[in-house]
């Protein structure tokens, strides 16, 4: 049994005595320089930690702690049971080493190389920064991305990106956390940004209410917050922006969800170019409807009014309809019936609910928060929830207003000023393509080609159609389908797809990305690698695994000559030059962790294995040897080890993995019968050992609707390498 200690050298000029951690073992003595240093009487021999309460004290001792567990964990939990000398100082020495670069000041002479021309972007929705990451590993013809600001509204994604790109990489890009329908949400945003104005903006608003792995609920808190990712737009106006999210977008509501989407982008405008549509339509008026047309010109302004006072003119825009409608009240009714009748009344109501549509909206987000909070879903509390929210929508109140006016028993001489009315109410509600439609219908056929050449100079981006982009196509071993709407501003190139790296033969396989990790069994953590013996590992199929690490370029392509390794890129990390950290990963639990200096200097983070009972790993292992979850329920019936588990993924060494979600129990590892680490999700998602996950690994229950841990991170984040083929576009076309 090896002992494990620490003791203090000689002093300094400055009375300071550097910590030595010394290990004997069966009469052999390893000495180890910590580098760090204290005063002898500031060293509690006994104890072998630093005394006092201070922030230094604190960190001395979590680091001593940490490098005897480190030590404890290499000689007493390691299979193996024969260590040399120099691989116990070479594994510690890292370590230790890891922990000095990271507490040094370095000030480094930028060379003339790092030099280029820098485009901003900003990440929405972030979560643990996918595509933050793959950005930064984008560089084309010297132009290259500078990190202005991320947000998202949980903590450990925040932590995630403090340690990442404050920390590790040293950036001084800023994080907002907060919820984006929170009305202060895009000034507090704007506060972050400053006077830089963003080239790029990036995201992918959370869509679970229409995703195919989750359920479909209505006024889901997450339905409304594509409209809020598209204020941001409308008020930055980036020369591009990406919109990331799951195929079943497409389908939703048989397609109309993609139109609808395709439509509110088409409708960001130009605002120096609505005083030239607003001549056209004044042009137009004196031999057309007036009260129409005036509604359209008054509704295409109101989207030039900033942010802060656009409620002021939506209510003008209501009132101007309204006073339209009592000036009509005389003579569709009696004075006595124009008091009474519960329609009119509906009608002069429901005017007063649209002028207040800003209060109704909040008090419908605040709804909508309670009834997520409290879980309400699939009980009998839901139909009213629903009810309720659905009756106060502005789209609800103008369809109630249209029976009340079917209701009245109007004279066929003011039935049209009716159905105006009716018309203006849906300018209210209609997206600006809705509005150009409603237009167009009261143009000659000349006016319309007018307006087509109009519209083609007021439309502020252009975007076709979305463009579904596979992971495995950019490198990325896993079979992910994701959705990209990508928004070019009208001075930009157009582009709308994003051309794949590797050919369908060339795809990274799953046994490519993990197999330099496959040293590490049931309920264990490992914190360094380890050598993996492929030929002892698989026998008489060695030579075939073998065969399938190929050495290639960062992007995927096959390069024999001068390429690397899957893994070989994992380790190195795939950031451009200007971007390579500036310290080593390290792990912190929580922000305390991060101020008091408690930090988890590993060579190796995020690679630990689950504790599965026996029952389990049997399970596992008859799944793994059928090769398919379905093909195993006969067998796991006979042995009693059927499952409520509605899917295993059974991972194939020579293919792409499924689609990595949250959960790592629905994976099964290739070669072990145990579900894959955060590491290994990781490494299926391309993201560089370097990145390192916080906070807590993972969590259950209705914590998962507050909580964020390491495999949710992992698993909803966008694929750096396929964020990295997309900014390389970007840098291609930008102007």
């Amino acid at each position: 049994m090896a002992t494990i200690n620490f003791y203090l050298d000689k002093a300094d000029r400055k009375g300071l005595a550097p910590i030595h951690l010394r290990i004997n073992c069966n009469g052999e003595q390893i000495k180890l320089a910590t580098g760090k240093k204290i005063k002898a009487d500031e060293f509690d021999k006994k104890k072998q930690r630093a005394q006092g309460l201070s922030v230094e004290s604190t960190e001395i001792n979590h680091y001593l702690k940490f490098l005897e567990d480190r030590a404890d964990e290499l000689l007493h939990q390691s299979a193996k049971r024969t260590f040399s000398q120099e691989t116990i100082k070479d594994v510690l020495t890292k370590h230790i080493e890891s922990y000095k670069k990271s507490n040094s000041v370095n000030i480094v002479k930028e060379q003339l190389t790092l030099y280029g021309k820098p485009f901003s972007f900003i990440d929405l929705f972030a979560g643990a920064g996918g595509f933050s990451e793959g950005f930064l590993q984008a560089e084309i013809n010297n132009k290259f991305f500078d990190f202005i600001a991320a947000s998202d509204i949980n903590e450990n994604c925040e932590l995630t990106h403090v340690v990442r790109y404050n920390h590790q990489l040293g950036l001084n890009t800023e994080f907002l956390r907060q919820d984006i329908t929170e009305p202060d949400f895009l000034e507090n945003l704007l506060l972050k940004i400053g006077d830089q104005k963003i080239d790029v903006v990036c995201g992918g608003p959370p869509c679970q209410s229409f995703s195919l792995a989750g359920k479909r609920r209505k006024f889901d808190k997450k339905d409304d917050l594509f409209s809020h990712y598209l204020e941001v737009i409308k008020r930055l106006q980036p020369k591009y922006f990406v919109m990331e999210n799951v195929k079943g977008i497409l389908t939703k509501e048989d397609g109309r969800i993609k139109e609808l989407i395709i439509q509110e982008i088409n409708s960001i405008i130009d605002l120096k170019e609505i005083p030239l549509l607003v001549s056209f339509i004044k042009k137009i008026k004196k031999e057309n409807n007036s009260f129409l047309l005036d509604s359209i010109i008054k509704s295409i302004e109101v989207e030039s009014i900033k942010k802060s006072d656009i409620e002021v003119g939506r209510e003008d825009f209501i009132r101007f309809v309204d006073n339209k409608f009592k000036q009509l009240t005389p003579k569709i009714a009696d004075y006595k019936t124009s008091k009474t009748d519960s329609s009119i009344n509906t009608i002069r109501h429901g005017f007063n609910m649209l002028a207040r549509t800003k209060e109704w909206e909040k008090l419908k987000r605040s709804i909508i928060k309670e009834k997520d909070y409290c879980n309400i879903d699939n009980d009998t509390f839901v139909d009213t929830f629903t009810n309720f929210l659905t009756q106060i929508s502005s789209e609800s109140v103008i369809s109630q207003i249209e029976n009340a006016f079917a209701a009245l028993n109007v004279p066929n001489e003011f039935q049209k000023d009716c159905a105006d009315i009716i018309s203006a109410l849906k300018i209210y509600t209609a997206s600006f393509d809705e509005t150009v439609e409603m237009l167009s219908n009261l143009c000659t056929t000349d006016e319309q080609n007018e307006l087509q050449t109009i519209l083609e100079s007021i439309r502020l981006y252009k975007i076709e159609k979305p463009f579904v982009a596979n992971a495995s196509n950019y490198g990325v071993p896993q079979n992910r389908e994701r959705v990209l709407f990508i928004g070019c501003r009208k001075d930009q190139i157009f582009f709308s797809e994003i051309p794949n790296s590797v050919k369908e033969n060339e795809k990274v396989t799953v046994f490519e990305a993990l197999f330099d990790l496959d040293f590490i069994g049931n309920n264990q953590e490992a914190h360094h690698y380890e050598l993996v013996d492929i030929s002892n590992q698989f026998n008489g199929t060695a030579q075939k695994m073998k065969a399938l690490i190929k050495r290639r370029s960062i992007d995927g392509k096959i390069n024999m000559k001068e390429g690397k390794t899957f893994s070989e890129w994992s380790k190195e990390g795939r950031l451009i030059e200007r971007y390579k950290p500036k310290s080593k990963p390290f792990y912190v639990k929580d922000f305390n962790g991060l101020s008091s200096g408690e930090k988890y200097f590993d060579l190796l983070n995020n690679h630990k294995t689950s504790n599965q009972n026996e029952e389990v790993v049997n399970r596992l292992q008859i799944i793994l040897k059928q090769g398919d979850y379905k093909m195993a329920q006969c067998e796991l019936e006979e042995c009693g080890l059927n499952s409520n588990k509605r899917n295993y993924n059974v991972l194939k060494p020579d293919m792409q993995s499924s689609t990595i979600m949250t959960i790592p129990d629905d994976y099964i590892h290739y070669n072990s019968p145990r579900a894959l680490t955060v590491r290994e999700m990781a490494r299926l998602q391309s993201f560089d050992d370097s990145f390192v996950f916080q906070g807590k690994r993972s969590t259950g229950g209705n914590n998962r609707k507050t909580e964020v841990p390491q495999y949710t991170l992992v698993g909803n984040a966008v694929p750096p390498l396929l964020a990295r083929a997309i900014a390389n576009e970007i840098l291609k076309n930008i102007e």
